[in-house]
């Protein structure tokens, strides 16, 4: 992923001239700032500051002469979650640092209903539907419509209507409730949400792996190897690759089929194993079947190129229906076998 980098001070907001000012101060002089901040005021802050990315040095001069003072030595500063939560160490207590990154590494915005808005819809509903109807009503009322929709179609129908009825005869909502609110869903929601979505290097890695084309990806697993065997073998375990999708059952399958371009099936398989091919057409229709096969015949040769990016298509596609609960992969264990 390109880094961020701030070269012009013309474009540089107050709240990024804060944070920047922040990180070229010594630890010392930045922990005695950040006492005097109430936690509001540091979330905010070191959002900023988590996010600035490469600033030059030039950025930082400017910044220092507008304060009238002169940097002597001006360096080249790189904000980062890292950078920031151990310039926070050094002024707060641990428990207090951690509660503060959790929720800046949680969902972007500035409030707790904007945070709510850029949660996945999936994961929403599936905190809420334990939720009491009033509660689920006041929170879907302070997010944007197109997304409070999007959470109730998710939700069981008569569940979905009585929470709908409690919007309808909600009146406004003291003040106290929905700072109480607010409360137990950093507390207990957007803590373990931040802690949940913290990605693992190894899963990481695997995914990047896995967008990459079948001859970089073999040198990359190769060096991979050479250098450090047990991640290696981690990876491999974490990647899931066209070959993979025998760790689909026949539902499954189905359900892809129903999401995927045809022409796109059409020359993925034209390069995959019989294993494979017999998978989907055990699963379509003998017409469907038919249409497929002809068309494979009839595209002649093809280049291998095509058919990997076809082939990573169908399979972001199963990690996207995966993700969204509507198919299961195996994790190819003896116990998740299937059993006739």
């Amino acid at each position: 992923m390109k880094q961020n980098v701030i070269d012009d001070y013309n474009l540089v907001s107050g709240q990024q001239k804060a944070a920047i000012l922040m990180m070229s101060l010594d630890e010392e002089k930045a922990s005695i700032l950040f006492s005097l901040m109430d936690d509001e005021e540091i979330k905010e802050l070191s959002v900023i500051m988590a996010s600035l990315g490469k600033v030059n040095s030039n950025v930082v001069e400017q910044l220092f002469d507008e304060f009238n003072e002169k940097l002597s030595s001006a360096s080249t500063l790189v904000g980062t979650y890292e950078s920031t939560e151990r310039l926070l160490s050094k002024a707060l207590d641990k428990e207090r640092v951690a509660n503060i990154m959790e929720e800046i590494r949680g969902p972007a915005g500035r409030t707790m209903w904007d945070k709510l808005g850029n949660v996945n819809e999936h994961v929403l509903a599936n905190y809420l539907k334990n939720e009491y109807p009033q509660t689920i009503a006041v929170i879907l009322s302070k997010i944007r419509p197109e997304h409070a929709a999007k959470v109730i179609a998710l939700l069981p129908e008569n569940f979905a209507m009585e929470i709908v009825m409690r919007m309808l005869r909600m009146d406004s909502v003291q003040k106290e409730v929905l700072d109480g609110l607010e409360k137990t869903l950093r507390k207990e929601f957007m803590s373990n949400l931040s802690k949940s979505t913290r990605r693992d290097s190894h899963e990481l890695i695997a995914d990047i792996f896995n967008s990459l084309d079948r001859g970089t990806e073999t040198r990359f697993m190769d060096a991979l190897e050479d250098r450090n065997p047990e991640s290696a073998e981690r990876v491999k375990s974490l990647m899931f690759t066209f070959e993979d999708l025998v760790r689909v059952d026949s539902q499954g399958i189905q359900i892809l089929l129903r999401n995927v371009d045809k022409d796109k099936l059409a020359v993925a398989l034209k390069g995959a194993s019989d294993t494979i091919k017999n998978l989907f057409f055990n699963n379509m229709s003998s017409r469907a079947g038919k249409i497929i096969k002809e068309d494979m015949e009839a595209m002649g040769p093809v280049r291998l190129r095509d058919v990997e990016e076809a082939q990573q298509y169908i399979v972001n596609t199963t990690k996207e229906l995966s993700n969204a609960g509507e198919i299961v992969i195996s994790e190819g264990k003896d116990s998740d076998e299937m059993v006739y």
